[in-house]
């Protein structure tokens, strides 16, 4: 075989309902290639003391102990909220440590940039609404002073809009659709990819948004009859509650409290502002379609319910190749790039995972056992899960808008990104793969599935015999090897923030999944 650079790696450990990180020291020995289970991999057998020299606590994989506490993928932002920003395929459970969560935390928040596109989306949209609302206080907005509760409901239709899986969804498949062509310049590619990854920042800025013109529109209302400011300022505290547990200490440390409260508060507003709106139409009815408040809560309600009038109780079939991972098999085939979230209980605990397809009559789900909810899976398989019909697009739908595509996946991160190699696909995607024990871990379906791509495209890097990476490294040299026009990482926060820096610095276009929102 070929030669090529070798990896010295360190100790392997495990994280989360998907995997994830890596990070190591890289060293050029004379190179060499070993042949496992079918597999091209990379590397050679690492020194041990030169392992334990350079270990680092933040790697993930499907097979080992974790040191770190489970990722997830965040739903139900809003009501219906799901994070179209981050697109690992993790979700949240019950387990973890407090002690690990609070490592967690760090982490995301020390690799956090004070400059992100997310931060830059949230303060152009609440700095646009302070603005007008100071210009409606200060009388020189006629138009804001006067309908001030229509402009705060216009805010929370903006912050659904911005996670409604169902308007996303036409969202990305437009921008697939009309961007996704060569002649198209890069640097638009890039700008709506980056957007699309951030606009949970407009969701945050029209949420702030909504409470500050809410405030002012009560505050108006001291003559009105008792009932719309009781009405009104229910709503408020509501809002106030769901933007509190949003706080990304509450909603990383305490992420089922967070989504249960954004949920359930969400839908008491919601149903509140009904009220709202019939109570000052003054029993005149005919007025009632004439008014825009009427019209913004239709949307709002269609955004947040539609998404629940799919949910489904389907047969599934799960499997056990190890007690690390689950294998889920739904009926129905789905196009690649989406996810999916599941249950055992209809209204609460959902959790997204990616999804594998090869279009045709099934889909399947590759689950790393963590939590609760995933062990569960192993222990206790069910034979039905309630499901959304309404599949989610993330970042990696957006492959389809480039020509070559380099991904970088590690553990059962790996999952989203097979359904485009078992369908068709305009984006020349090449994978590399980071894991422990393939066939002991994620069983031979699996390994089969990838002795049948292309080898020239397809590498595992299996870290029980060729050592742990440097994956900053081994994103870089993929980029460079196969001349990428975009790279995606899937790993937890450090070791993302690491490779995609490493990847832009080389020249190439990158990203990973993000944590602001």
């Amino acid at each position: 075989m070929k030669d090529r650079q070798n990896v010295v790696a360190v100790r392997s450990s495990s994280c989360r309902d998907v995997s994830f990180e890596v990070r190591s020291a890289i060293k050029s020995h004379s190179r060499r290639y070993n042949s496992v289970r079918g597999f091209e991999v990379i590397g050679e057998q690492f020194e041990r003391a030169q392992s334990r020299l350079f270990s680092s606590s933040h790697f993930c994989d499907i097979n080992v102990d974790c040191d770190e506490e489970e990722g997830y993928l965040e739903e139900e932002i809003y009501p219906e909220a799901s994070s179209m920003t981050l697109t690992t395929a993790t979700a949240t459970t019950n387990g973890g440590g407090g002690g690990d969560k609070k490592k967690r935390l760090a982490v995301i928040l020390d690799h956090q940039s004070m400059f992100t596109v997310y931060k830059l989306l949230f303060l152009v949209s609440f700095v646009v609404n302070i603005t007008a609302l100071t210009l409606a206080v200060s009388g020189r907005f006629s138009y804001a002073r006067r309908n001030a509760t229509v402009i705060a409901v216009g805010n929370i239709l903006g912050l659904v809009l911005c996670r409604s899986e169902v308007f996303l969804r036409c969202v990305y498949w437009l921008a697939v659709r009309v961007l996704g062509r060569s002649w198209v310049p890069m640097i638009l590619k890039m700008t709506t990819t980056s957007f699309l990854q951030s606009i949970g920042g407009i969701h945050s800025g029209c949420g702030m948004s909504s409470i500050a013109w809410l405030t002012y529109a009560l505050v108006q209302t001291e003559r009105t009859p008792i009932d719309i400011p009781t009405v009104g300022w229910t709503i408020l505290c509501l809002l106030i509650l769901s933007s509190l547990s949003a706080n990304p200490i509450i909603r990383h440390l305490y992420h089922n409290t967070f989504e249960s409260i954004h949920r359930f508060a969400g839908w008491a507003a919601l149903g509140l502002l009904w009220v709202f709106v019939f109570i000052t139409t003054e029993d005149d009815l005919a007025n009632l379609v004439r008014r825009e408040i009427f019209w913004l809560t239709v949307a709002i309600t269609f955004l947040i319910i539609y998404p629940w009038t799919t949910v489904r109780k389907v047969p599934v079939e799960v499997t056990s190749p190890s007690l690390h991972a689950s294998i889920i098999k739904f009926p129905g085939g789905l196009i690649p790039g989406l996810f999916g979230r599941i249950a055992r209980s209809p209204l609460k605990d959902w959790h997204a995972f990616g999804i594998i397809s090869d279009g045709k009559d099934t889909h399947k789900m590759l689950i790393g056992a963590v939590g609760d909810f995933t062990q569960n899976l192993i222990t206790n398989p069910p034979t039905h899960l309630w499901v959304r019909q309404t599949r989610f697009a993330g970042l990696t739908y957006l492959l389809n808008m480039y020509n070559r595509v380099v991904v970088i996946a590690t553990g059962s991160g790996l999952c989203v990104y097979l359904s485009f190699f078992l369908q068709p696909s305009s984006a020349d995607v090449h994978l590399v793969w980071v894991t422990k024990d393939v066939e002991k871990n994620v069983g031979g379906e699996i390994k089969t599935m990838l002795d049948s791509f292309p080898k020239e495209k397809v590498v595992v890097h299996d870290t029980a015999v060729s050592g742990r990476p440097d994956l900053a490294t081994i994103t870089v040299d993929a980029a460079r090897r196969w001349r990428a026009d975009m790279v995606i990482v899937t790993s937890n926060p450090k070791g993302t923030a690491e490779a995609v820096s490493a990847s832009k610095a080389a020249g190439f276009n990158a990203f990973g999944p993000i944590w602001d929102s």
